[in-house]
């Protein structure tokens, strides 16, 4: 009979045994984090890092983000949107708005003329901009749950550099601030440009869908993050990415050329009139109708207005013959009808 007990013993701590290593193994399988970050902490993020099932399904194409809480856009958001749309009419030009519900038939016609003006080009498509869904699935979700906006200097600003990288990360395409009046189309490649020796901005980015670039550029978003600090999540954050991505401290050592499949375009590209020299695109009598604006912007994409600086200067430019009013007059047509004198 002992004997019988003994065995009976023994079964019973292998059952026990196998029970503890079966929930291990589920524990271990259930939360094991991502193999793809060993540089990182092992966080509360997704696994996938997903995409995010209630986003709308959309093809690659340009993207603007607002994430103030207006319904009305200033003239030059317009007009870098429509531009846009104008010089890429191939393309789909996404404009993500925190406050729309995605009704535009439930905005009064006249007090929201701009987004009704801009809903009617055919390859414009407004979209709500739902934050919680935005970043789910990403680095930035923890981020953004904790931070008190009421807090923030800059929020409008940190909040804008996190959506473009998490746009970028889940859709891929082309990012552009909305103070960027587009000249010339653009391709879908993955590139960065150029502010100034050695340093980058991130006003103007293109990368495909899931791209390592912008997945390493959220972790770093969230482990170096300063909110009272001007550039700090913006301009800066691209460069010292570029910099870890490309091995070096001098980044314009690869000016027009490739990184590692990131293309690095020169200052002219988006910022052929630096930000401290601003106040040369509102400055009266710069072109004539028969001297081509053309020429001197000749290798620009878009030109980058610094909104920030300029914000005040852009409803009363017409009849001036400056820069603006030419952007204007031949990039967003229906924009500039809507101008005062």
């Amino acid at each position: 009979m002992a004997e019988r007990a003994g065995i009976q013993k023994r079964w019973f701590l292998c059952i026990i045994l196998l029970v503890v290593f079966s929930l291990i193994l589920y524990v271990t399988n259930q939360y094991k984090f991502p193999q793809s970050f060993p540089n990182h902490k092992a966080q509360n993020f997704e696994v996938t890092m997903l995409a995010g099932a209630d986003l709308p399904d959309l093809e690659p194409g340009i993207m603007f983000v607002e994430t103030s809480d207006t319904l009305i856009p200033s003239e030059l958001t317009m007009c870098a949107i429509e531009s846009a749309a104008l010089v890429n009419s191939r393309k789909q030009v996404y404009y993500f708005i925190k406050e729309f519900s995605g009704n535009i038939s439930a905005l009064e016609q006249t007090k929201f003329k701009g987004l009704h003006l801009l809903s009617s080009i055919h390859n414009i498509t407004l979209l709500p901009l739902d934050l919680d869904d935005l970043f789910y699935g990403t680095p930035l979700f923890d981020w953004y749950k904790k931070i008190d906006p009421e807090h923030e200097e800059y929020w409008i600003h940190v909040l804008s550099d996190a959506c473009r990288i998490a746009l970028l990360w889940k859709y891929g395409g082309i990012y552009l601030d909305t103070d960027i009046i587009s000249l010339k189309p653009l391709d879908f490649i993955n590139f960065i440009c150029e502010q100034s020796y050695n340093y980058a901005n991130g006003a103007a980015l293109g990368f495909s869908r899931n791209h390592p670039f912008t997945k390493e550029s959220m972790f770093e978003y969230v482990e170096k993050y300063i909110g009272g600090k001007w550039g700090q999540q913006g301009p800066d954050l691209i460069t010292r990415m570029l910099k870890k991505w490309c091995e070096t401290q001098e980044i314009n050592d690869f000016l027009n050329k490739t990184c590692k499949g990131v293309t690095f375009y020169p200052k002219d590209w988006f910022y052929p009139i630096p930000y401290s020299n601003w106040q040369s695109y509102f400055e009266n009598g710069r072109w004539e109708e028969n001297n081509s604006v053309e020429d001197q912007f000749s290798e620009t994409r878009g030109v980058h207005i610094w909104n920030f600086l300029s914000n005040r200067n852009t409803r009363y430019i017409k009849d001036t013959q400056s820069y603006m009013e030419y952007f204007f007059k031949n990039y967003c047509p229906r924009t500039y009808e809507t101008l005062q004198q």
